[in-house]
């Protein structure tokens, strides 16, 4: 089995990225297993995020890596937090601030307007200088709650609720999100072209 460096230092991404990947001929390591810090994300999109983010992992590693890049997009936001969904709020990875202030900013937003999305950018590498990464762009609709409901997931999902589900994303087990969810979506779209020999 090959390794595969997983190019984040998020608990809730890696847990579940790795319980996805299960299914891989991979075994799957972090990239603090190789003390590799973050890269810095100066992309402008999903995309070029988790592009740098898996070359980063891969040149610093010498093996494949696979990045996940995701965030919500609010239509009445004009997309916002976007790519900077983690730090909405001003610190990094501060999910009560985020939720506050994105509660905040929809507050004279009503029902029926709060349209939002989730999107995940997988990015796969072979080798740093990949020169073909391959890209699953995954994307999960709903609405913005009014107030936060649930205690599973983690970052917006006490606020999302999905098209396809009853209650919020951090309401649905584990199971149901691991269904549902953008980067399920995403992983799924990778998985076919890793298997498709792409």
């Amino acid at each position: 089995m090959q390794t595969l460096v997983l190019a984040t230092s998020n608990k809730g991404k890696l847990a579940e990225l790795s319980d996805l990947l299960a299914p891989l001929q991979f075994t799957v390591q972090p990239q603090s297993a190789f003390a590799i810090d973050d890269a810095v994300e100066d992309g402008l999109s999903f995309i070029e995020n988790a592009i740098l983010k898996a070359r980063h992992a891969s040149r610093l590693s010498g093996l494949p890596a696979l990045a996940d890049d995701s965030g919500l997009a609010v239509d009445a936001l004009g997309g916002a937090p976007g790519i900077y969904s983690a730090r909405y709020a001003g610190a990094h990875g501060n999910d009560l601030a985020n939720l506050t202030k994105l509660l905040a900013d929809l507050s004279q937003v009503p029902s029926g307007q709060r349209q939002a999305q989730f999107h995940c950018v997988l990015a796969f590498v072979r080798h740093a200088d990949d020169p073909v990464p391959l890209i699953a762009h995954g994307i999960w609709r709903g609405q913005i709650a009014f107030e936060p409901q649930g205690s599973h997931g983690f970052g917006y999902d006490p606020v999302f609720l999905p098209d396809d589900a009853q209650g919020t994303a951090a309401e649905l087990t584990p199971g149901e999100k691991k269904q549902l969810s953008h980067r399920a979506k995403a992983l799924k779209l990778l998985l076919s072209q890793l298997q498709a020999g792409a």
